[in-house]
């Protein structure tokens, strides 16, 4: 069973900066996907940022320009840097890896822009 563990949410002011990690349980060359997805209770879950097995990235039109998702296969964790932050940021991350035809999930960790 795949197990992924995020950390690095917290506080922080309008403009400022996070960096989420995502540890697997096991090595990352084996998925085929690795990414994050954001949640505000109420709403769907939305994609946030991908990196393929293959170093493909994909980022939602609205963290262009201010988020970098990367990966470091020998801590076998996948990062996602934030900068720019805005109050509308403010979410649960969750962290997946996808192994086709299966999707696993982090437990998330929550991301909240105030001043």
């Amino acid at each position: 069973q795949v197990q992924l563990v995020e950390s690095g949410g917290g506080l922080v002011q309008p403009g400022g900066s996070l960096r989420l990690s995502c540890a697997a349980s096991t090595s990352i060359f084996s998925f085929n996907a690795m990414g994050w997805y954001r949640q505000v209770p109420g709403m769907q879950r939305e994609l946030v940022a991908s990196l393929t097995n293959a170093g493909t990235t994909y980022y939602a039109d609205f963290v262009k320009g201010r988020f970098t998702i990367s990966r470091d296969n020998a801590k076998k964790t996948v990062f996602l840097q934030l900068n720019s932050l805005k109050p509308e940021d403010t979410a649960v991350y969750y962290c997946y890896a996808r192994i086709i035809p299966t999707v696993y999930w982090g437990q998330g960790t929550q991301v909240t822009v105030s001043s």
